[in-house]
């Protein structure tokens, strides 16, 4: 095994505390510091948790609370703007509160023996021989054997790692969506519909019987920030006009109150980040390959990389050999989902046919984590 006994992970969204539960379970003691002051209450919208992300999850042994607080999806059916399905097959997975996600992985890697600190912002990383040292805002110096940058998508760890990474790729779409009562739109219980056409929309049923919908407008690019500052019933009205001919779009957003509508800001895709880790410091989920809202893979990719980083770190020889497995494992699987969900924005934004059921299934997938890695043999 590696010898690591500290870790420094930067980002206390899912990624973050996925990593530092998953170290846990090989004997790494890990910090995670967020920038912001408190946990991501309120932050983020419902997203979906594949088959494959709630098997991680039981390995970590946090997937009975996901289970619980989530709604199972069974089925996927796909039709067109006029309401004719054309494909019907298993998929979905549970569909839960973001914020409600990374407060159960976060309460579990605390309970494992991680410290989570807020309201602390990572300004430098200095590498030094046996050892990584980073520098906070406030002027806080903290020191780990390996750094982990699991900050998002606006990643501060991948720009000091390669100042010339990329930056995430805005799809074309603004994401809206929002909770209503219909009497007109059928919507089975246990089925996620995708209604595609000259526009895109999902819907499906509610526990409490409402209908829950999301769109996605093509837009010229705005920041959240930008998209947030414009009133809710301004947004409605436009989302009206564009899906004045979709079925069922045209009935979901009649019965919409402004009030309800929540807007998810623009739809992102990290293309290959072309350096993953060096000199003690390496990057978990979106901060190096964030698929984009539309693979309904982001956070079951972060919670595989997470796994199948702890793994190689308890079984390489060296962190680098570590890194260069994790890297070789996780890439190839990650740019697939990430072509996916490409494809599937293009036919968001009616510019591309709508998707089929998918060849290749990321769900299909199981990382056996008492297996010594191969790739380090």
């Amino acid at each position: 095994m590696v010898a690591v006994q500290k870790a420094l992970i930067v980002g206390a969204g899912i990624a973050g505390p996925a990593a530092a539960l998953a170290l846990a379970k090989i004997g790494v003691e890990s910090t995670v510091v967020e920038s912001h002051t408190g946990p991501a209450a309120g932050v983020g919208a419902i997203i979906t948790l594949a088959g494959n992300g709630l098997d991680v999850l039981r390995t970590l042994g946090a997937d009975a609370a996901v289970v619980s607080a989530g709604q199972q999806i069974s089925e996927i059916v796909m039709s067109d703007d006029s309401g004719q399905p054309f494909a019907r097959f298993p998929g979905g997975g549970h569909v839960l509160p973001r914020d409600v996600l990374a407060q159960i992985v976060t309460e579990r890697a605390t309970t494992s023996g991680a410290s989570v600190v807020y309201g602390r912002r990572l300004v430098e990383i200095s590498p030094e021989h046996d050892a990584v040292v980073a520098r906070l805002e406030d002027g806080t110096v903290l020191e780990a054997d390996v750094l982990i940058g699991a900050d998002g998508i606006h990643s501060t760890v991948r720009r000091l790692l390669d100042p010339h990474a990329p930056a995430p790729v805005y799809e074309g779409l603004l994401g809206f969506g929002a909770p209503t009562h219909s009497d007109k739109v059928h919507a089975e219980a246990g089925v996620m519909h995708f209604a595609f056409g000259r526009r895109f929309l999902g819907y499906w049923r509610l526990p409490d019987d409402r209908v829950c919908w999301y769109a996605a407008l093509p837009h010229e690019q705005l920041s959240r920030k930008q998209v947030v500052a414009v009133p809710p019933e301004v947004w409605l009205e436009r989302l009206r006009t564009e899906y004045a001919e979709h079925v069922p779009a045209k009935d979901l957003l009649a019965e919409t109150r402004s009030a309800d509508l929540v807007a998810t800001g623009p739809t992102l895709r990290m293309p290959p980040v072309p350096r993953w880790a060096g000199d003690r410091v390496v990057l978990v989920g979106d901060a190096v390959h964030a698929p984009s809202s539309s693979s309904g893979q982001g956070a079951s990719m972060a919670l595989e990389s997470a796994l199948e980083l702890a793994r190689c770190l308890r079984d390489a020889r060296d962190v680098d050999a570590a890194f260069r497995a994790y890297e070789a494992i996780r890439r190839p699987r990650v740019e697939a989902v990430s072509a996916i969900a490409a494809a599937a924005n293009r036919a968001k934004a009616g510019a591309g046919s709508a998707p089929a059921a998918p060849r290749f299934d990321p769900v299909d997938h199981h990382i056996d984590f008492e297996a010594r890695v191969a790739l380090l043999d």
